[in-house]
């Protein structure tokens, strides 16, 4: 508390920079893969702390080949999302802009999904938004022919031999069709889905992009966007869900929507500030070396056999003791003793002085004075020993 009241305004937005980023960390785990590893690694990481200030050090150092390779198998297994999330930074660094198409070719293409349902005519259209979408498809025909109802309906004729794949819909031109998706494998989503359906989600999953779907056994129209996939009531209902996507690309919407964004995630933030705070209070005025004086029970030991100390005068001395400001403030008042050999007292002294060398501490800890340096003790022969 002492080290939090030490702030100031270089300290403030030190810590607003961790913060922010621990937030934004936050936010990107809760909706990606690597959520999954979040538990672990905590737990992993408090059993280490735990066995660092209880000095175990078997344990703490089988932990610490255990994160290194954990951090590896993070990387690996999970390199879909990081490589997502570099992306997402490059797109936001640099300001990339997503060709929306216009007001006439949204409708054009919320149409051509309407009669395609009506019809029963699978389909799938993707519409990209900021980020690159070219490492997640495969294969396809090169077109850039412009939108058009007849174009899209004769693309997913089942006479044509594209029918199956994706139409890649950039501004107003369907710039390639016949385009093979990623997969989704959540099950829950897509529940009696079909191919179509785990491919427009695999693609939410791991891109921006929006995917529209129309089912060819239900008739239906689907839309998945940002890791989900949602049903709509009927297929008229296509057109607000393309205006709502090309509305969120556009920078003063787009800036609307992070603000709504960060207001839902307020209790991320919160925790985010909030580690962010300890840190600094561990890590920078925590590594400053400070002085203190505590107080530490005075220890007779090695006492002769037969002999009682009956008092220690005084009982308890105050220690000053020297480190980091971290240890000193976890430090425990009765890890301090002070110990003395008591073995004289046979031979009538009563009398003794304490060392610094003879005081039990922590470890990383120095203790400086005793005060005071020596103590008088009351001492009686008592019964002798048995045996």
């Amino acid at each position: 508390m002492q080290a939090l009241l030490e702030l100031g305004p270089s300290d403030l937005f030190d810590i607003l920079i961790v913060g922010s980023v621990l937030w934004a960390g936050l936010v990107w785990l809760r909706r990606s893969r690597a959520r999954l590893a979040l538990p672990a690694l905590v737990g992993a990481a408090l059993v280490y702390l735990t066995a660092g200030r209880l000095g175990l050090q078997l344990t703490a150092r089988l932990l610490q080949g255990f994160f290194a390779a954990f951090v590896l198998v993070l990387v690996i297994v999970f390199q879909e999302d990081l490589r997502r999330l570099f992306e997402q930074l490059s797109a936001w660094g640099l300001r990339r802009r997503s060709a929306a198409p216009r007001e006439g070719t949204l409708d054009t293409v919320a149409r051509a999904v309407v009669h395609m349902a009506a019809a029963r005519t699978g389909a799938l259209l993707v519409l990209p938004g900021r980020e690159p979408l070219e490492r997640h498809l495969e294969g396809g025909i090169e077109l850039g022919g412009r939108v058009s109802e007849p174009l899209l309906l004769s693309l997913f004729d089942s006479r044509s031999p594209g029918h199956d794949g994706a139409a890649l819909v950039v501004g107003d031109r369907v710039t390639r069709f016949a385009v093979h998706l990623p997969l989704s494998s959540d099950h829950t989503q897509l529940a009696a889905a079909g191919t179509r359906h785990a491919a427009a989600l695999g693609l939410a999953e791991r891109s921006d992009a929006l995917c529209v779907v129309v089912s060819e056994e239900r008739g239906s129209v689907s839309v998945a966007r940002d890791g989900r996939l949602h049903r709509l009531a009927e297929p008229q209902r296509v057109a607000g869900a393309l205006r709502a996507f090309t509305e969120s690309l556009r920078p003063a919407k787009t800036s609307a929507s992070r603000g709504r964004a960060l207001r839902e995630r307020w209790r991320e933030g919160v925790a985010a500030f909030a580690l962010a705070a300890a840190l600094w209070a561990l890590l920078v005025p925590g590594a400053d070396l400070i002085e203190l004086e505590r107080p530490a029970a005075v220890v007779a030991e090695n006492v002769p056999p037969g002999w009682i100390i009956e008092s220690i005068d005084p009982s308890e001395v105050t220690v000053t003791i020297r480190g980091r400001r971290r240890d000193l403030v976890f430090a425990s008042e009765a890890a301090l003793a002070v110990r003395f050999d008591a073995f004289l007292v046979q031979l009538g002294r009563r009398t003794f002085e304490l060392a610094p060398h003879r005081v039990e501490h922590p470890a990383g800890v120095e203790v400086l004075a005793l005060e005071p340096d020596r103590v008088r003790v009351q001492a009686r022969r008592g019964e002798p020993p048995s045996g």
